[in-house]
């Protein structure tokens, strides 16, 4: 059974998808309002280089889109001052703004409406023939769009794929009216971001539990799956003091994903670093030392670490360039075999991901589709102490599991003398703003003892006798007394 976990606290919306009770997939969306993939805006035209192919547009954002321009995408005549409907592909990334491109397209959870296509088109793991003759056949299609079948679309009637097709035209043509009767730049089209995208992709075919913490988001999950056929979901509306993710022991697996040593059943393991330009992946034995033969060991190893990577590759959400370090095999069979279990991770994969073949040096290479951040961004920042050389834990994202703990607390018992432990590279950050950081973990009706230690794990424990509590008194930064 799938387990999906929708957590949405403050301007952060977090899913995280369970099978087996393993976790498979995190998605975070933060709500910036800044461009998000999905999204269809009217624009106009600012600039055209055509240097580098490249049409920059105002989308009423502070930063202008770009979009490059190719004659299979028919924009290579596109003049400044020219307004024209975008979908952003790619958010923007430090100084360079969003991605988008003049191909809209409107996903369904069966079908796609495509703006740059009148054909029909078939979801490449829809391989029968017999099933696609029989889909064309019945579709009813409008004119003036093309419509991609997706591999759910398999599985249900093809009423259930008509009415969905109606749905999503009426859609379209109410998108153009709203970016033809209106001369403000801006926003036309929300396809529901991370929340609509997951629903999309995981809600079918399969008995679900999705546990949500947020009654608005409860109703459109509800009306969601109302509209959805050959699915049993139960939902539960989380209403502890706990966040969910807290609650259900994710938070602490997500917070493991910042060590970038993964260790294997065998005894091997796999270490993931990132460079300016791209991922690397080293695949070392350890002590997987077991096999009679040095072949035999690389192969095992690296089998294991093939399913490893694809699993961490989607967990932390890593994208572009990834090569990958294998042990070095001199066995052609070994390699497919390693290779095939490597590609076997992608099959479900909504992010587009090539597996290439290995190189002379035993390297493989992956190419995946860049969508969203990867978990690092959201975990982690430039360590102060160090001149940005390292890398800590957020300092707001500390705050947040120092909030859980002491709500964790107050459940057990009723204490009002709660000591905190940090590392000593967040004493700054405390002192510099002590309200403010109490705040932050909700603590103002405490009283909060502050200590410092060369750690990068934190801790939080309760005061209960007096004796703890005078040995801690000059480490008191704040009073609730004095409010």
């Amino acid at each position: 059974m799938k387990k999906i976990f929708i957590e949405r606290k403050k301007e952060l919306l977090r899913i995280a998808v369970k099978e087996k009770d393993e976790l498979k997939e995190c998605f975070i969306e933060e709500e910036t309002g800044e461009p998000y993939p999905g999204e269809i805006y009217k624009g106009i035209v600012k600039n055209i280089v055509p240097a580098i192919k490249c049409a920059f547009i105002d989308i009423g954002h502070k930063k202008n889109v770009y979009m490059y321009l190719d004659e299979k995408f028919k924009n290579t005549k596109l003049k400044k001052g020219e307004e024209l409907l975008v979908q952003v592909i790619k958010e923007d990334l430090g100084s360079k703004g969003a991605k988008v491109t003049n191909a809209i397209s409107l996903p369904g959870t069966y079908c796609v409406l495509e703006t740059f296509s009148k054909d029909i088109s078939f979801s490449k793991k829809i391989k029968e023939r017999s099933i696609k003759d029989s889909i064309a056949a019945e579709l009813i299609k409008p004119e003036d769009v093309g419509i991609k079948i997706r591999t759910n679309g398999a599985e249900v009637s093809i009423s259930k794929i008509n009415d969905e097709i109606k749905d999503l035209y009426t859609l379209y043509k109410d998108m153009l009216d709203k970016a033809n009767y209106t001369t403000k730049l801006g926003i036309v089209f929300d396809d529901g971001g991370i929340l609509g995208r997951v629903l999309r992709d995981k809600l079918s075919g399969n008995n679900f539990k999705v546990y949500v913490d947020n009654k608005e988001d409860y109703r459109y999950i509800s009306n969601f799956l109302s509209g959805v056929i050959n699915t049993k979901t139960n939902m539960i509306l989380h209403e502890e003091g706990r966040s969910l993710f807290s609650y259900y022991g994710i938070e602490r697996e997500l917070l493991s994903l910042k060590n970038n040593k993964v260790p294997l059943k065998c005894g091997g393991y796999i270490i993931i670093d990132k460079t300016e330009a791209m991922y690397v992946i080293d695949v070392n034995s350890g002590k997987n030392v077991r096999n009679s033969s040095i072949e035999k060991t690389a192969f095992f190893t690296n089998y294991q670490a093939a399913e490893e990577i694809s699993k961490q590759i989607r967990l932390r959400n890593l994208s572009g360039i990834i090569v990958i370090d294998f042990i070095d095999m001199d066995n052609g069979e070994n390699k497919k075999k390693v290779l095939y279990k490597l590609q076997e991770g992608f099959l479900d994969d909504k992010n587009k991901t090539v597996v290439y073949n290995f190189t002379d040096l035993n390297l493989v290479q992956i190419a995946r589709r860049r969508s969203g951040k990867c978990i690092y961004e959201y975990i982690e920042e430039d360590c102060k102490t160090c001149e940005g050389k390292g890398k800590r834990v957020k300092f707001d994202y500390l705050c947040m599991l120092i909030d859980n703990e002491i709500i964790r607390i107050d459940e057990q018992r009723d204490i009002h003398d709660i000591h905190i432990e940090l590392d000593e590279i967040y004493a700054k950050d405390v002192q510099g703003d002590i309200i403010g950081f109490v705040k932050s973990i909700d603590a103002l009706d405490k009283n909060i003892y502050v200590t410092y230690r060369i750690n990068e794990h934190f801790k939080v424990e309760p005061l209960i006798f007096h004796s703890q509590i005078e040995s801690l008194e000059k480490y008191k930064i704040y009073d609730s007394g004095s409010i």
